[in-house]
């Protein structure tokens, strides 16, 4: 087991503070093991067992609890007077009503409330009317290419390998990798997530009349391999809709939308806006999406769409990500930038390519860099190793270098 020590990190800073912590992230990827090893450091630091309330809604033996006035009885009874409880609630979307237990004891003293979900609507709708101000999302990934390698005694180079074909999921990059075995765990998670995590969205949305449910599954699975197969190249929703009705149905653009987002809020796929670098302003037209785990997306598609530039394209977005950037997709005049990645208003512009060797792909990659005119930092990350160095300030670098990196 890894301990996710960023993570970790990330949620000592918030301890004690007036907020509530929500920790989000797709179905595998470590939430629940994430608020078991924080409950180890908390025990180790001198924090009493009996000040640790844990309730995993995802295990049969929680199942009464799943009735809001039952929860929060069972959570009372055991809060310690003159100290800080600490209240761990895994996968809290699976309880109705939950938004008033959760707002309930972050009213009472010496609380101190962290919350886990599987999907990115538990954060709209009635908890985030109540919650306005009051809590921090801590967004988790799968394990990084430098976990992996933690965990790995192979050459770095092996090590990505199997890291783009079959991803991060903590327990695919622990298991045994034999036969069938990574193929039929990964088609359990997607089915999962697919089917239970978007049922439960449907669920709490149903009282919103604007929103329809979910019910067409094969529908759903063709969008998201669709998604996956043009992962680092711009779509719109009207794109997606055409390529639909080119196959023989007939759907709407509303629909399409629907099932787009229902994909994002359950963490399957993370959009990725367009930033017109000129005009420093987010553009409507075209997203990118890129998919969680390339691990998952190696399983839903034809082993002939893979491709080894999106693959390294995907896996430097969410790098971006876990380093805390927001990430946009540049636009400068008629020319792309793959990433504007943007910290505390200093901006870094990012291109990514699975080779530089060839004349005509190094000026491609270099052109809207040298166009851009203004100081901040310019990058290009590749995998080959000949074309590394500095260009009139344009770093290129290996990208596993990159990944392995403290930055």
């Amino acid at each position: 087991m890894i301990w996710r020590k960023e993570y970790l990190h990330q949620l000592a800073q918030w301890k004690d503070e007036q907020v509530i912590k929500v920790v989000t992230g797709i179905r595998r990827c470590g939430k629940s093991t994430l608020l078991m090893q924080y409950q180890d450091d908390l025990m180790a630091s001198g924090i009493d067992a009996k000040q640790i309330v844990a309730i995993n809604f995802e295990d049969l033996e929680y199942e009464e609890l799943c009735d809001y006035k039952k929860l929060y009885s069972y959570i009372k009874e055991r809060l310690q007077e003159n100290k800080i409880t600490y209240i761990f609630l895994d996968e809290i979307q699976k309880v109705p009503g939950f938004e008033k237990v959760v707002d309930s004891l972050y009213i009472r003293p010496n609380t101190d409330i962290y919350i886990t979900g599987s999907n990115a609507y538990m954060l709209s709708g009635d908890l985030a009317t109540l919650l306005t101000g009051r809590y921090v999302e801590i967004s988790i990934l799968p394990l990084s290419f430098q976990e992996c390698m933690e965990l790995n005694s192979k050459d770095r180079e092996s090590v990505f390998a199997d890291y783009i074909r079959y991803g991060g999921l903590p327990f695919v990059v622990s298991m045994e990798r034999t036969g069938n075995k990574v193929d039929t765990y990964l088609e359990g998670i997607y089915n999962t997530v697919i089917v239970r995590d978007i049922e439960d969205r449907d669920q709490r949305q149903a009282a919103n009349r604007d929103k329809r449910k979910i019910n067409d599954i094969g529908l759903l699975k063709s969008i998201a391999k669709y998604l996956a197969s043009v992962i680092g190249s711009p779509v719109s929703i009207r794109g997606i809709t055409n390529y639909l009705i080119s196959g023989g149905r007939k759907i709407s653009p509303n629909t399409v939308n629907d099932y787009v987002e229902a994909l994002t809020e359950s963490f399957v796929f993370y959009p990725a806006k367009r930033f017109d670098i000129v005009g420093k302003q987010i553009l409507k037209a075209h997203k990118k999406y890129y998919m969680v785990d390339l691990g998952i997306r190696n399983h839903i598609l034809p082993r002939q769409n893979y491709d080894l530039g999106f693959s390294v394209e995907n896996i430097v977005f969410f790098e971006l990500r876990r380093r805390g950037y927001k990430v946009s997709i540049g636009k400068f005049q008629n020319a792309e930038v793959d990433f504007v990645a943007q910290k505390q208003g200093i901006l870094t512009y990012i291109q990514v390519t699975a080779d530089m060797t060839a004349k005509e792909t190094f000026d491609r990659e270099m052109k809207p860099l040298y166009a851009i005119r203004d100081n901040y930092e310019k990058i290009v990350l590749t995998l080959d190793k000949l074309s590394v160095g500095n260009y009139d300030g344009i770093r290129v670098m290996n990208v596993l270098d990159w990944l392995l990196s403290a930055v």
